[in-house]
């Protein structure tokens, strides 16, 4: 693990699985592909700062019927101090043409289990004209009816639910996750702040 100052160029790629970022971090040892899955919370632009390093491997994928290679090194932290905006040559460099990562995250299929095969029963008939509740009771209303926004929100935060004025994110989690807390939180009316990697509540 090494910590070293840097320039990390992001760029904000539209994918069919939502909108992810890619970095470019330029230092004094070399230039790195970055796909940290924190990245996708962060705006188009070149962040100056500290940047500490916990792996640097080749990678490989396939796309528009090439393969690339790549260095790639993996964040383990960063201490930013300056944000400017990407130019047009600097965006350039940054493929539009690149995969998403969770595209690239291969899916092992589970093991087969056998089975027993168990008779079904069949459910018990219930004629919808015949009202089986005491008389006066009311009747519940279905899960999905009680399902409410706040209901969704606890599930999709988890932990992190109530949310507060402000809130940082858990970058471990599943990627597809953290991007739809991202989306969510700008809809509740937060805003990222890059220089101290969190969300800062600014409207109701």
């Amino acid at each position: 693990m090494i910590t070293l100052p840097g320039q990390l160029a992001i760029r904000t790629i539209h994918g069919r699985n939502g909108d992810f970022n890619v970095g470019r971090l330029a230092t004094s040892i070399g230039e790195f592909v970055i796909k940290n899955a924190e990245l996708d919370q962060y705006r188009e632009g070149k962040y100056e700062g500290d940047f500490v390093i916990t792996e640097i491997r080749p990678s490989t994928y396939n796309t528009s019927g090439r393969m690339v290679i790549e260095i790639r090194a993996h964040l383990g932290g960063m201490t930013l101090s300056n944000i400017d905006p990407l130019s047009r040559d600097e965006a350039n460099r940054l493929s539009p043409q690149e995969i998403d990562p969770i595209d690239e995250e291969t899916q092992t299929p589970a093991p087969a289990v056998a089975s027993t095969p168990v008779e079904a029963k069949a459910p018990a008939s219930r004629d919808p004209l015949v009202d089986t509740a005491p008389f006066g009771a009311d009747v519940p209303p279905t899960p999905a009816a009680t399902q409410t926004a706040q209901d969704e929100d606890a599930t999709l935060f988890g932990a992190l639910w109530p949310l507060g004025d402000i809130v940082k994110l858990d970058a471990t989690v599943d990627r597809r996750a953290l991007r739809q807390q991202r989306d969510r939180l700008g809809v509740l009316g937060y805003e990222f702040a890059p220089l101290s990697q969190d969300w800062h509540l600014v409207s109701a």
